[in-house]
């Protein structure tokens, strides 16, 4: 999972802090004297303010996904019902779920078992081998744990190893690979970075079609897959001849490591079967109201009622209550906006302006939104990018007659692929405050990435959804 900041120098942010609502305001009223409607009007207007501070973040990203759930029904372009209803949006009760069972996994360090039992797969016999079992077990875990939690629990174990390491060549390699291994990680499930789930969310406003767990895994684990070699295989082009390293030893399994991962592993097979093959267990038990979101939560209950055999439960309501609240807030900010996109006709003004793209070759517009995306995630939020593009990219599929996942899949991948700046994310900024990772060998590692990313992405998007 993933949550990303950028930094922005402290006279923009006062600047942008009066430029937001300045621009909005003046969009909103310029639309209005040229005879657009009040909700029309008002819902751009809207955009541009949030865009702006979402963009330079004057504000925490929270605070600003409160414009939209307040200005929108107070111009009357939503209701206060649609409001409530964003939060209630079972993707957010997904994510709520998700987040308190990755709290559960950490609580018990069943995480940092999963890590170390798959770098030992891989081996130490020698700097190379050290790096990919790294970066695949960061990648494992970041599907369902945050990304910069992730990073946090690996980096201590690779310092600690590079602490009597005798090739110093492996020190930038072995922390930028988690870092970028964190990031990339979340693509490979729904819950694995916020993002996904935006997408999940206006690909079925906007098809009526619900995207699935499985269905989601389908495509994210095969790019998963293919990226995580080649950025090994990157970083680790100058380790050849590097010598074998010590990993640490697992110990001994504790009852509540036991304990948490069946029960996640459980509910990991319930998300995964649910509907498929053959109706799934929910069609074999005629439970058609189940969904992804209720599954997580019982889940949630299940670990917050069996032991841990150290007097307490797998989960317990303090670490429940930790789970990144913000996170949640900007997903349901987003949905009130792409719920004003419908209500005030914004979207289908879009489609109209938008209708020369269907000339445009698919492949061409591809690679222009994996590449514009990535360059945007070097210096914006992950959530917030996607809550900004994945309406209006729905909307160009639907003027370019394109399937919205066309279109819609790469940008919301392309958003976790911010490798070159120390602010592009979290995972960058913790691998860069360990001060072993010079900013020009970061750029020069990231700005490669990115190009692999743009070309990984575009090549995968276009083989499976392209029709």
């Amino acid at each position: 999972m993933s949550e990303e900041s950028a930094a922005t120098p402290a006279p923009l942010r006062r600047l942008i802090l009066w430029l937001g609502p300045t621009a909005g305001t003046a969009v909103a009223l310029w639309l209005h004297a040229h005879g657009d409607s009040t909700a029309l009007a008002v819902t751009l207007g809207c955009l541009v303010w949030v865009a702006l501070w979402w963009l330079f973040e004057p504000v925490p990203a929270a605070f600003t996904a409160l414009i939209p759930m307040s200005v929108l029904p107070m111009a009357g372009v939503i209701s206060p019902k649609q409001v409530a209803e964003a939060f209630g949006n079972e993707l957010i009760l997904l994510m709520m779920g998700g987040f308190m069972m990755a709290a559960a996994l950490e609580r018990n360090h069943a995480h940092r078992r999963l890590a170390l039992g798959m770098v030992r797969l891989f081996g130490g016999h020698s700097g190379r081998h050290l790096l990919w079992g790294f970066v695949f077990a960061t990648g494992l875990i970041s599907m369902w744990i945050s990304n910069t939690a992730t990073t946090i629990m690996m980096l201590p174990v690779a310092m600690a190893i590079l602490e009597d390491y005798r090739d110093d060549r492996l020190r930038v390699p072995l922390i930028l690979g988690i870092a970028y291994a964190a990031s990339v990680g979340g693509w490979g499930t729904p819950i694995g970075t916020p993002p996904n789930l935006v997408f999940m969310h206006v690909y079925e406003q906007t098809t009526g079609s619900r995207m699935g767990f499985l269905e989601w895994m389908r495509f994210g684990i095969p790019i998963v897959a293919l990226f995580l070699p080649l950025l090994a295989l990157w970083l680790g082009r100058h380790l050849g001849g590097s010598p074998a390293a010590e990993i640490p030893k697992l110990g001994p399994w504790h009852r509540s490591e036991r304990r948490v991962l069946m029960v996640f592993t459980l509910i990991v097979a319930a998300w995964i079967f649910r509907s498929e093959p053959f109706g799934g267990w929910s069609g074999y038990f005629q439970l058609p109201g189940v969904n992804d979101a209720s599954i997580a939560l019982f889940g949630v209950l299940l670990m917050g009622v069996i032991p841990d055999g150290r007097g307490s439960t797998l989960i317990d309501w303090p670490t429940a209550e930790r789970v990144p609240w913000a996170a949640l807030v900007l997903f349901a900010g987003g949905i009130a906006l792409a719920t004003a996109f419908q209500t005030s006709g914004l979207g289908d003004r879009i489609v109209d302006a938008l209708g020369g793209l269907r000339d445009w070759p698919a492949w061409l517009l591809i690679v222009g939104i994996c590449l514009g995306v990535t360059l945007l995630s070097e210096i914006a939020s992950n959530t917030a990018t996607a809550v900004l593009l994945m309406p209006i990219l729905a909307v160009t599929a639907t003027a370019s007659g394109l399937d919205p996942a066309l279109l819609m899949v790469p940008a919301v991948l392309a958003a976790s692929c911010g490798f070159m700046l120390p602010v592009a994310t979290a995972p960058n900024l913790v691998a860069y405050g360990t001060g072993m990772v010079p900013l020009r060998r970061m750029l020069r590692e990231g700005v490669v990435l990115d190009l692999i990313g743009v070309a990984v992405l575009s090549g995968a998007c276009i083989v499976l959804f392209w029709r």
